[in-house]
């Protein structure tokens, strides 16, 4: 692994780009097929149970997820930062920040599961849940939040690789969680009949085991980058670049996902079948995504270690090939999975009810139609990621949110009164004019300026 890593960081020096982008985004494509596997055995299992599970895991997921994608800032941060260490050669310095980020994290992790404990009733009630819904919703989202201690260890474990230049090692740990995600989830839910309840214990295991066995490699002494308390002493110039780059990341996300809560409780308003819909279209729409999130995630490793090595025009040619590319894939996939026959057949595998799948099946046919902006949108947001403009796209990620899809949605609802299908045009109106403003900051030149300090 160490040989592949110092392979990869030599192609995306030196080598061929594109082949560099591959190198690294196949294999975070794959990971991430498997991260959303985790959501999509849950989403299968619940629909065969019934629609009020389904529909009360997809009303609370964005909860988790704006806390989540709070802390995803860190390891952010972390990618961005020891990527450019990496690329000026400086590994002792690379090692040292993985250390204060793992620290960061593991804090604030335990902060935020004592708040879901505390508060999970009433954010719950506050979505406007109610009866056996409620108890769903509150019983899943309390379980649940026991995972992200494990989620973040493997979160920063793929950071530290990624940075080297290697995603395999995290698609391999995922590919062990998911495995154990299968298995757990008919048990505990269908077996053993938990219910709500068994689809979370079965995602915090999950999770739980290729966390460990992260540990384990990341502690080693022969580690590339190894965890060590003696390095975790925090230190004033780390922490502040830590703020500096993923502060703005981690408001933009949790900006965003708070949005779709938001999102969540205006569509649950049209009833728990459209609730149900929304969370089906939103999982399986996501698959088709994951080439250009992955891609994205590429560009900005090869940008991050060409910074490093003061190679900027190159970082941008690396940028052009990747945006291309994604775009290329989502225009031809979405095609195909908008057609009507297409996106019934997809959504009946999760659901049986047929005013859930006609929704559904609704819903991702308009998505994927549009989803090719997400191309533009994800690599150009690399690029900026690798430069350390994480506040551009912070600012550009909350707009999408708080102006675009609120603006859009009360237009389509209130003035032309389009019911449900205000929601799905909402979304991809929002998409599209986001990535048009992010390109439009890309043909400004204003990503050259490098923001990361990296310590002398």
């Amino acid at each position: 692994m160490k040989r592949l890593a110092r392979g990869n960081t030599e192609l995306i020096l030196h080598g061929n780009l594109l082949q560099a982008i591959l190198s690294i985004a196949i294999p975070v494509i794959i990971n991430s097929f498997l991260q959303t596997m985790y959501n999509l055995t849950d989403t299968f299992w619940l629909g065969r149970i019934g629609t009020s599970p389904l529909a009360a895991i997809s009303l609370v997921t964005p909860v988790q997820s704006t806390v989540v994608n709070f802390g995803s800032g860190l390891t952010v941060a972390g990618s961005v930062l020891i990527s450019q260490y990496v690329g000026a050669g400086r590994h002792e310095e690379a090692e040292k920040m993985a250390n204060q980020i793992y620290f960061c994290s593991m804090l604030f992790c335990l902060v935020c599961v004592l708040a879901l404990e505390a508060f999970t009733p009433a954010i719950v009630t506050w979505l406007g849940s109610d009866g056996e819904t409620w108890q769903h919703a509150t019983t899943y989202l309390r379980i649940v939040s026991f995972d992200m201690p494990f989620l973040f260890t493997v979160n920063i474990f793929q950071a530290i690789r990624q940075a080297h230049g290697d995603t395999v090692q995290p698609m391999l740990m995922n590919l062990l969680g998911i495995l154990i995600n299968m298995v757990l989830d008919p048990l505990l839910m269908v077996v053993i009949h938990w219910g709500a309840a068994g689809a979370a214990l079965a995602t915090v295991l999950a999770k739980a085991v290729p966390a460990v066995v992260v540990l384990v490699l990341l502690t080693r002494s022969n580690a590339q980058v190894r965890l060590q308390r003696t390095k975790m002493k925090p230190e004033k110039s780390k922490l502040q670049e830590i703020v500096r780059i993923g502060l703005p990341t981690a408001l933009g996300s949790s900006a965003m996902q708070f949005g779709f809560l938001l999102m969540s409780r205006n569509v649950y308003a049209y009833g728990v079948n459209a609730m149900a819909a929304y969370g089906i279209g939103n999982k399986v729409n996501g698959l088709i995504s994951l080439p250009s999130n992955a891609i994205g995630s590429a560009v900005a490793t090869i940008t991050g270690q060409n910074m490093g090595a003061d190679q900027p025009d190159r970082a941008e040619k690396g940028y052009h090939v990747s945006m291309i590319a994604a775009v290329a894939f989502l225009l031809v996939g979405g095609l195909v999975l908008s057609r009507p026959v297409v996106s019934t057949a997809v959504v009946s595998v999760f659901a049986t009810d047929a005013d859930v799948i006609a929704m559904a099946a609704d819903f991702l046919s308009i998505l994927a139609l549009w989803c090719f902006s997400n191309g533009v949108y994800n690599a150009t947001a690399g690029l900026f990621q690798g430069f350390g403009h994480t506040e551009i796209t912070m600012s550009i990620e909350a707009a999408r949110l708080w102006i675009f899809r609120f603006a859009s949605l009360y237009l389509l609802d209130q003035v032309l009164h389009m019911g449900v299908r205000s929601v799905w045009y909402s979304v991809v109106i929002s998409n599209g004019i986001s990535a048009l403003i992010l390109f439009i900051f890309y043909l400004t030149g204003i990503w050259r300026k490098n923001r990361v300090k990296l310590d002398k």
